[in-house]
């Protein structure tokens, strides 16, 4: 009688997921891979896409732990398809995490110095402690986004005389702003938005600055819509300007989102990216500057340079106040 001889082969290189654990190992690296491949191809394609990348978008950088992850689940796997996929991956995180835009200073001759300082209050409540902070550190024009009428009123009782030039919108919760100025304000169009976001053009020292405050509605889902459409007014009165230009506040959006990058394509410059800055969070202020997205910037056109940002911590808002320290140039 003839015996059959069975004859055992170890599975290839190629098929190492076969085994249970490898596959659960190759199943979870490619879940995570796709989730945050969806989120950086949008940033690829530069767009913003739709709920959730959007709200993912604002911590790009923080994508670096799933990613790495995933590719350890590969090497685990020994699933040589999914490391080249984390291996992209991660490249491209590391080239999106670069600043965005330009990063070199105005040339010509410095013709005035001063100080901006811009804080999201947060319905109000972080005012009490935004006053001390304006003591300290002596802005010479301060942009208050979520400042409600008690914020208002606190500040006028409190700065009256130290800024006696002031854009308000006044009103209840976050839709309340105001913008004080040690300098002259000559009144003008704001940005027509959900939230109040007043303009004006200083007299800094005999030159017109344009001022205007930013505050669009965030990404939520359901109001992505919205959110690009404020974004794009203010991207519009950028490109509109032709003096110079501090654009400052909360804009709920960092420079990973498509339409806060058309903004800078105006030819604008983030102060923060311009002293070295440019990945220091400013929400939520309760994580930072372990985690968090920044959202709040001041934005300023060519002519100006800026050699400090700081990023101050307050009591009772979610956010952290922005202060910088500007130069204008003229000429150059």
């Amino acid at each position: 009688m003839d015996t059959a001889t069975a004859e055992w082969t170890a599975p290839s290189e190629d098929e190492p997921v076969r085994h249970p654990g490898r596959r659960l190992a190759a199943w979870c690296a490619g879940l995570l891979l796709a989730a945050v491949g969806v989120v950086v191809g949008c940033r690829a394609a530069d767009t913003d896409g739709i709920t959730p990348v959007p709200q993912f978008l604002a911590f790009l950088p923080w994508l670096l732990v799933p990613a790495a992850l995933a590719l350890l689940l590969t090497l685990l796997a020994r699933w040589r398809l999914g490391m080249v996929w984390a291996l992209a991956v991660l490249g491209l995180l590391a080239w999106f995490i670069e600043p965005y835009g330009r990063t070199d200073d105005a040339g010509g001759t410095p013709v005035a110095e001063f100080k901006v300082l811009t804080s999201n209050v947060e319905f109000g409540r972080g005012t009490d402690s935004l006053v001390p902070e304006i003591r300290r550190h002596r802005p010479d024009i301060v942009f208050v986004e979520e400042c409600e009428y008690g914020c208002q009123a606190t500040l006028l009782r409190e700065f009256g005389t130290t800024y006696p030039y002031r854009r308000a919108v006044a009103a209840e919760g976050s839709k309340g702003s105001i913008v004080l100025s040690r300098f002259p304000l000559r009144a003008t169009a704001g940005v027509r938005g959900t939230m109040g976001m007043p303009g004006a053009v200083a007299d800094v020292r005999g030159h017109e600055v344009r001022l205007q405050l930013a505050h669009p509605m965030p990404p939520l889902p359901g109001q992505v819509g919205l959110w690009r459409r404020e974004l794009g007014r203010l991207r519009d009165t950028a490109a509109a300007t032709r003096t110079p230009l501090v654009l400052a506040g909360d804009f709920n959006s960092s420079q990973d989102h498509a339409a806060f990058r058309r903004i800078l394509d105006t030819g604008l410059n983030d102060a923060a990216a311009l002293t070295g800055h440019d990945r220091t969070p400013s929400w939520p202020a309760r994580l930072t500057p372990t985690f968090g997205a920044q959202i709040d910037h001041v934005l300023v056109s060519r002519d100006f340079s800026a050699s400090s940002t700081r990023f101050l911590r307050l009591a009772d808002t979610d956010h952290r106040a922005l202060l910088v320290d500007l130069t204008l140039h003229q000429g150059g």
